[in-house]
């Protein structure tokens, strides 16, 4: 008895050498016989497979509620809403023109047509412009047929101003022109004839849009040494 007691003391220590990790875990040693799959109990209960659905709502959880509005999107709005916003959105430009309804300028700030009247002692001039100074039409005495120092006298003058007032009824400007301005410059002779003509009956037409009478002759007052005279 004393024999077999030592020869199994002896053996567990070999294989507690020999084998330490035998000791720790015996279950390691034991070798699966079979390497087919088990066999699912029919009577067992079925369980669901797991959906897509369901692994995102594993991951990231339960959607949020339609109605629910992130802190972020209510800062930004109220952000908005501010006075800076409202600042930066407000603009002085005017687009009313792009809505349809235009902003009507008002009537002493709009630029009327003119009548220029440039009369020198040896020649008239006669010039009609629009608004903006695109000439309508400019004639001079020498343009009706008057040469040389005829060109200066008040005849001359008198018959170029009531032909310009005859060209424009002709081609339909005194229904155009609402705002009218004479510009004289110049003291030759042609100057009284064209206002004779403005207020004959042949110059009424025009003479009732005039608004306002402006001279601008050049005055010298010292400067540079003046043109050579001219000599008939």
């Amino acid at each position: 008895m004393s024999r077999t007691f030592l020869s199994r003391f002896a053996t567990s220590g070999l294989l507690r050498g020999a084998c330490p990790s035998a000791q720790r875990s015996p279950l390691q040693g034991i070798r699966v016989f079979t390497q087919t799959a088990r066999r699912q109990d029919d009577d067992a209960p079925k369980t669901d497979k797991p959906t897509s659905r369901r692994l995102l709502r594993d991951l990231y959880g339960n959607p949020e509620a339609p109605n629910a509005v992130p802190t972020e999107i209510n800062s930004m709005a109220a952000l908005s809403q501010s006075a800076v916003f409202k600042s930066m959105s407000s603009s002085h430009i005017d687009t009313s023109a792009l809505y349809g309804n235009p902003s009507v300028p008002k009537t002493k700030d709009v630029e009327p047509y003119h009548f220029h009247i440039y009369a020198t002692k040896h020649n008239t001039h006669i010039t009609c412009t629009r608004p903006n100074r695109e000439p309508i039409i400019s004639l001079s005495a020498g343009n009706l047929g008057y040469r040389k120092s005829r060109r200066g006298g008040f005849d001359p003058a008198y018959s170029l101003t009531k032909y310009v007032i005859e060209r424009l009824i002709h081609d339909g400007w005194p229904m155009k022109i609402k705002r009218l301005e004479v510009v004289l410059r110049g003291f030759g002779q042609g100057r009284e004839a064209a206002i004779k003509v403005l207020m004959s009956p042949e110059g009424r037409i025009l003479r009732e849009k005039i608004v306002r009478v402006a001279d601008s002759t050049r005055i010298k007052f010292g400067g540079t040494r003046s043109k050579r005279p001219r000599r008939l």
